[in-house]
């Protein structure tokens, strides 16, 4: 019995400093984000003397927040949206057939996530400079490519876990195939479809290396706008620090809601 207390105790020490370490980078963003640019490099660990909210005003105004902060949400929006319909369509279809192309088809999908999208990535913005789709669209349909793979591997974990019986008895009742996914089996999907949701959010949101290729000034995102923080010679901390503080919050709050529902969805998709 003391041996068991004992292990439980030593668990959660090391779970405390994991915890701790896994909120480390947020201490230091949020804290220094109240700093001026003299006292972070002075002192980067300890509290703020003077707190101010300058550098939120500044970062603000810089990043032409409120347009980069609607292009972030139109290209997240839009591309999870499409990610979700599409995938959840194909792992209901690749689940159900149980053909030997099918199987074929799911493993390829499975294997393109071992794919770095370096290794396409010149390619890729050339096929798609000549089709002039370097803008928005173009880059949601990128988006779609590179999100199916993992998307189609959770839904179809998923499915195994909804009894075909449903299918057949809706279809017995006049329903076609169509209504019968949309109508009954996704419903049941709405765990995981919160986990897919979530996890392209956070990939989409924070993505810089593949809107910076694709779009303008005009219509960037906010990781490309925060890279006017950074120059050649000088870099602004400060200003750079209050700017993400701003830009996290909104995925941050996201994941709090939906935390039990992506918990729920991955445990449901990867171990069935």
């Amino acid at each position: 019995m003391k041996q068991s207390k004992r292990n439980l105790y030593i668990i959660e020490f090391f779970g405390l400093l994991l915890a701790l370490l896994w909120l480390s980078p947020f201490y230091l963003m949020i804290v220094n984000a109240f700093k001026t640019k003299r006292e972070i490099f002075t002192d980067v660990l300890g509290l703020p003397k003077e707190y101010t909210i300058d550098n939120f005003v500044k970062a603000f105004i810089d990043l032409d927040f409120m347009s980069a902060l609607l292009n972030s949400i139109l290209i997240t929006v839009s591309g999870v949206g499409i990610i979700i319909i599409f995938s959840s369509m194909a792992g209901y279809a690749l689940a159900r057939n149980k053909s030997k192309l099918s199987g074929i088809i799911f493993l390829v999908f499975v294997a393109a996530m071992l794919i770095p999208f370096q290794s396409v990535m010149i390619p890729l913005v050339s096929l798609f400079g000549q089709a002039d789709m370097l803008n928005r669209p173009g880059l949601i349909f990128m988006y779609l490519g590179f999100g199916s793979s993992l998307s189609i591997f959770l839904y179809h974990g998923a499915m195994t876990g909804i009894s075909s019986s449903m299918d057949e008895a809706a279809i017995i009742d006049g329903a076609n195939r169509f209504q019968v996914f949309w109508k009954i089996v996704f419903p049941l999907l709405k765990p995981i479809s919160v986990t897919v949701g979530i996890l392209n959010v956070i990939w989409i949101w924070n993505d810089y290396l593949l809107p910076s290729l694709i779009l303008s000034d005009s219509s960037a995102t906010i990781p490309i706008k925060m890279f006017l923080f950074f120059g050649q010679y000088t870099k602004q901390w400060h200003l750079a620090l209050a700017g993400l503080t701003i830009a996290v919050i909104p995925v941050i709050i996201g994941y709090f809601f939906a935390q039990k529902q992506i918990i729920e969805g991955v445990s449901e998709g990867a171990v069935k």
